[in-house]
């Protein structure tokens, strides 16, 4: 399959509130995901997930280490060739959804599509098949405030998979959901390394949604380790 995504010996340090030196969340972390695989890091709430994906996503850099993007490292780009990096390859999904108000379903979708210069017939197009698949279409001229929760995290699923990105990185996305909601999201998520071809890096604190990926990391005291 080939390493799509690597993390080389990461570390990352925050200014403590307390003025007792640096606290450090990310200690010599390293991490591997393989083209079409799904990887999860499971890990207390507070001890470092989102800012190791915010790194391996390309959003913050590491004071020390690499990531590498098929064996280039990603932070020796410039900022305009790192944006369209991540507009392109990657496509990120949070917890909260970060639709923005003012358009419509599928103009949040089409949205990443038009930054990247692609044909606004097309990026509908393409926008309106994702929310057929996802089982959404009737809701493409509704604003997010008009959406359920289990509906906006959809779009914004759709918004991440608009430029056929390879790997989509996801942060705690069923954090606000309920339970059939989360069960509906995780088969979607998860279907998509197959129908899309995609690579997924999931990060929760729920060991048994990581039970169902190929690989589960731990992230503890800002060390992590396969289990």
């Amino acid at each position: 399959m080939g390493t799509i995504l690597e993390g080389k010996n990461i570390t990352k340090k925050f200014a403590s509130e307390a003025g007792n030196g640096p606290l450090t969340v990310l200690e010599d972390a390293s991490i591997a995901i393989d083209k079409g695989s799904v990887v999860t890091v499971v890990g207390a709430s507070g001890c470092g997930k989102s800012t190791l994906l915010h790194i391996l996503g390309g959003l913050d850099q590491p004071d020390s280490g690499s990531v590498l993007w098929d064996n280039q490292p990603i932070y020796d780009m410039s900022k305009e060739d790192l944006a369209s990096f991540r507009n392109k390859k990657l496509g990120f999904v949070f917890q909260f959804h970060h639709l923005l108000p003012e358009f419509t379903a599928i103009e949040n979708i089409m949205m990443p599509a038009l930054i990247h210069g692609d044909d606004e017939s097309n990026a509908r197009q393409r926008a309106m098949s994702l929310l057929q698949d996802f089982g959404i279409p009737g809701r493409a001229e509704h604003r997010p405030t008009q959406l359920s929760g289990g509906e906006q995290q959809r779009v914004a699923m759709a918004r991440a998979l608009i430029n056929n990105p390879d790997l989509i990185l996801a942060d705690e996305p069923t954090g606000n959901l309920d339970e059939k909601n989360t069960d509906i999201l995780l088969k979607l998520l998860f279907d998509l390394r197959t129908k899309e071809d995609v690579s997924i890096l999931l990060i929760t604190h729920e060991k048994d949604i990581a039970e169902r990926s190929d690989i589960i990391y731990e992230l503890s005291k800002g060390k992590l380790a396969t289990l």
